[in-house]
C-alpha cells in the first residue's frame, strides 16, 4: 500500500488433502480471500511456498501458473463473473477455448454440465435472463468445464436468497461426494460448517483453530 507494508497472512501452515471439503471461515478482514487467492495462485506469496502435488508452484512464471489455473483449478466467485453478452452455454465453454478443446466437444460438455446443474433448458439464455441462483449454477458449470481436481469457491452463496443458497451448497456437496472433487470454500456463514470435512477458522490473518476431521 504505497510505501507501507501490510502483512495480511501471518505464519499460516496448512495441508489440504485430495477429496476434502474444506471451509475457510472468519470475519471480514480476516484474510480469507487473500488466502484463497494464494491457494488458487491468483496471487503469489511474498514469503513462503505453495505446493501442489509436491511441486512448489509459487516459483512458476505466469505461463506456468496460467496452465495450472486452467487445468487443475476451477473458480467460483460471489459476483458470478459471467459475461453479459454471452449465453449460458457460451459462458460455460469459454475456459475450454483457452485449453484448445474443439468446438464440438466444448458444446457437448457444456450442455452436459448445464443439464447436470439443472439448466438444460436455459442453454441460450443470457445472464440477465437468469435468476441469481441460476447464474451461480452457470458459474459452477463453468468451473467444471476443464474437469479440474480442485474447486475454489469465494462466498458462493453470498449474493443468493436462502433457497438458492441451499441449492448451490447441495450441488457443491454432490460434486464432493460423487465426483470426489477437492472443494475449498471461503465464507463467513457458520451455517455452512455442516457441509465440510474440516473448517479452518481465521482471524487477523492467522489460523485460530481447525475443527472437524480429515476424511479418509
Amino acid at each position: 500500500m504505497g510505501e507501507i507494508s501490510l502483512d495480511v497472512l501471518k505464519g499460516i501452515s496448512l495441508e489440504i488433502y485430495p477429496g476434502e471439503f474444506i471451509l475457510i471461515i472468519g470475519p471480514s478482514g480476516s484474510g480469507k480471500s487473500t488466502l484463497m487467492n494464494q491457494v488458487g495462485i491468483l496471487d503469489t506469496p511474498s514469503k513462503g511456498n505453495i505446493f501442489l502435488e509436491g511441486k512448489d508452484i509459487s516459483k512458476l512464471d505466469e505461463s506456468g501458473l496460467a496452465q495450472i489455473r486452467g487445468k487443475k483449478i476451477g473458480f467460483i466467485f460471489q459476483q458470478f463473473n459471467l459475461l453479459s453478452t454471452l449465453s449460458a452455454l457460451e459462458n460455460v465453454t469459454l475456459p475450454a477455448i483457452f485449453q484448445n478443446l474443439p468446438e464440438e466437444k466444448r458444446k457437448k460438455r457444456g450442455t452436459q454440465l448445464l443439464t447436470q446443474v439443472g439448466l438444460g433448458d436455459r442453454l441460450h439464455h443470457k445472464p440477465t435472463e437468469l435468476s441469481g441462483g441460476q447464474q451461480q449454477r452457470v458459474a459452477i458449470a463453468r468451473s467444471l468445464i476443464n474437469n479440474p481436481e480442485i474447486l475454489l469457491a469465494d462466498e458462493p452463496t453470498g449474493n443468493l436468497d436462502s433457497t438458492s443458497g441451499k441449492q448451490v451448497m447441495q450441488l457443491l456437496s454432490d460434486l464432493h461426494k460423487k465426483e470426489k472433487k477437492t472443494i475449498i470454500l471461503i465464507t463467513h456463514d457458520h451455517e455452512l460448517v455442516k457441509f465440510a470435512d474440516r473448517t479452518i477458522h481465521l482471524k487477523d490473518g492467522m489460523v485460530l483453530k481447525i475443527t472437524g476431521k480429515r476424511r479418509r
